[in-house]
């Protein structure tokens, strides 16, 4: 088993490609499945599921195919992306949105409109 960096900003890129490959095997062999089965299930060959297996990188379809044959796609759920408004910018929204409405067919409206008072 590979000893693993404490921070995965600290591994070099093989490395990271290698625990992809463990994190992998590891999901394959506790749902019991062979390489030759999660390949059919994901609609590749066996050596594409042994290459990545090995630590060898294989193109992002292929990834995903993987994580989806093998239920565990949750893993780019940090990929999701979120547009988040700042508590100013909120505030400054709020401050901009109308706090009241005029009805224009308001006949005290429409005297105010149509005669001009002075004042």
């Amino acid at each position: 088993m590979m000893v693993k960096a404490s921070n995965i900003v600290e591994m070099s890129d093989s490395a990271i490609v290698r625990q992809i490959g463990e994190f992998i095997r590891h999901t394959r062999v506790n749902q019991n499945k062979t390489q030759a089965q999660l390949a059919k299930e994901s609609g590749l060959n066996r050596w594409t599921i042994s290459q990545i297996e090995n630590g060898e990188p294989v193109n992002l379809m292929s990834l995903i195919q993987i994580l989806r044959a093998s239920d565990s796609l949750y893993v780019l759920d940090q990929f999701e992306f979120a547009e988040q408004i700042s508590p100013i910018e909120y505030a400054k929204l709020k401050k901009r949105q109308r706090q009241r409405v005029r009805n224009s067919d308001d006949p005290v409206n429409k005297v105010a409109d149509t005669y001009d008072l002075g004042w």
